[in-house]
């Protein structure tokens, strides 16, 4: 049986990414890493304030070499 939340999930305003660590929703995401993709846009993954400090930060989209080339960096 489908519950009410299953159907109508609660939808929350402004900016919400997932934690990479804690697996919650924030609504203080900080950007950790970005993963580039072969094709398409590629991935930022998020981590909120409690956990941020605790992981390794990876390159963003415009500290790779590949990027800044595009860019005229």
């Amino acid at each position: 049986m489908t519950t009410a939340e299953e159907l109508f999930p609660l939808i929350l305003p402004g900016r919400v990414a997932l934690c990479i660590e804690c697996k919650t929703l924030t609504r203080a995401p900080i950007a950790i890493r970005w993963i580039q993709s072969a094709s398409g846009p590629g991935t930022t993954l998020y981590a909120c304030p409690d956990h941020a400090a605790e992981l390794v930060h990876g390159p963003q989209w415009d500290e790779l070499p590949v990027m800044r080339r595009s860019t005229g960096n």
